[in-house]
């Protein structure tokens, strides 16, 4: 026996004829009161009304092993960010009507394509990794929740470059759709239940930014690029062989958030985003090829002009940093703010002492490497040597 899981839309209307007659059937309906409400439940059927999940599993666990049809109720797509997950989580066979999810309905609504958009929830769970996907990709949509909605969003993408689209009681007679700005966002209290819509300006999405729907997966350029790929001055870049590693120790990902502090040509923190992650470039130099590299990348990174450590203050907290340059003050301000993953380069062996002992002191457990590569180079005639590049120190630091 197969559990029917019926999508109904936001203005209350069922997903598909079907469901008619599969509720006149029916020895068991699950769903929230108003979805209860606005079907015909047969007088006499025995219902659930949705609140903790555990009983009402229970109960349709019960009616499949007794041969009863059990109808569960759900909002928009059951299988979109739904109860269709915890349904099969639970053991139970499920079949599916569909109706338009609040996603696809908010898409609509303004009139833009979707299928290259990354879709979070914020519901029920920690906020952060769909503010930074919002902060990192193009065109996002997220499933709020109260005290994780516009407003939270918009205040956390303060300095980003984004319109957002919020759209309230889709499908009802109170929907309203606006269109605003992270600031004005903030500024503003929204009615539950509500999406948020994060879009980049359009010129940049139709640039040839990272618009697929798998923004963690990896690269189709790959990452560890060489130095010819990236406008530097004077070789002031971090070598393709140490950023391999640099970048393997931050653990970029859709989701967090990298500093880039002492950026340069900004090639870390563009791979890291290149693999995802939402980053913030601190660099003194105006004149750094930063976004330059970075829209050749195809990547949103967002650029802090000025001297760290006094840049770094008022920018939101990161998952890992990644420190280029910069002396120990620098590094002591990056510690303070308790970053969970932090990786410094260093090519003055006279420098990393006193580094290993700042972070051990704030806490970190420190490891870390000599890198020493030598590249092919060719010699007349056809032969080829080895040339050796400088050796640099990585250290890494987690916080245990």
């Amino acid at each position: 026996m197969t559990v029917l899981v019926a999508g109904i839309d936001a203005a209350g209307r069922p997903a598909h004829p079907v469901l008619a007659e599969a509720l006149a059937g029916a020895g068991l309906v699950v769903g929230a009161a108003r979805h209860l409400a606005a079907v015909p439940v047969p007088s006499g059927c025995a219902t659930v009304v949705l609140g903790p999940l555990a009983p009402a599993l229970d109960r349709l666990a019960a009616a499949v092993a007794a041969g009863t049809p059990a109808v569960v109720l759900a909002s928009g797509d059951p299988g979109f960010f739904g109860i269709v997950r915890r349904l099969r989580a639970a053991g139970l066979p499920v079949g599916v009507l569909p109706a338009v999810s609040s996603v696809a309905a908010a898409f609509a609504r303004v009139g833009l394509p979707w299928d290259g958009a990354a879709v979070l929830t914020a519901h029920g769970r920690d906020p952060r990794p769909a503010l930074n996907a919002c902060r990192a990709l193009p065109l996002v949509a997220v499933l709020t929740a109260p005290g994780a909605g516009a407003a939270e969003l918009g205040a956390g993408l303060a300095g980003w470059d984004r319109r957002l689209v919020v759209a309230e009681h889709l499908g009802t007679p109170d929907e309203r759709v606006t269109w605003t700005t992270p600031a004005e966002a903030a500024a503003t209290r929204w009615a539950d239940p509500h999406v948020v819509l994060s879009l980049a300006p359009e010129p940049v999405r139709a640039a040839g930014m990272r618009v697929d729907d798998q923004p963690a997966a990896a690269p189709a350029g790959g990452w560890a690029l060489p130095e010819s790929d990236y406008v530097h001055r004077d070789s002031m870049i971090t070598k393709a062989e140490v950023r391999a590693l640099a970048v393997a120790r931050l653990r970029p990902r859709l989701g967090r958030l990298v500093w880039d502090v002492g950026a340069g040509s900004g090639s870390v923190g563009i791979e890291c985003a290149l693999l995802g992650a939402a980053v913030l470039a601190v660099e003194r130099d105006p004149d750094a090829p930063i976004r330059a590299n970075a829209a050749r990348h195809g990547v949103d990174v967002r650029v802090v002009t000025g001297a760290a450590p006094a840049a770094l203050a008022g920018l939101p907290d990161p998952d890992a940093v990644f420190v280029g340059g910069g002396g120990l003050d620098v590094l002591a301000a990056v510690a303070d703010r308790r970053p969970p993953r932090v990786v410094v380069t260093l090519a003055a062996l006279d420098r990393v002492g006193p580094a290993v002992h700042l972070l051990r002191a704030a806490g970190y457990a420190v490891d870390g490497c000599q890198l020493t590569a030598a590249r092919l180079a060719d010699l007349p005639g056809g032969s080829l040597r080895l040339a050796a590049t400088n050796p640099v120190v990585l250290l890494t630091a987690e916080l245990p």
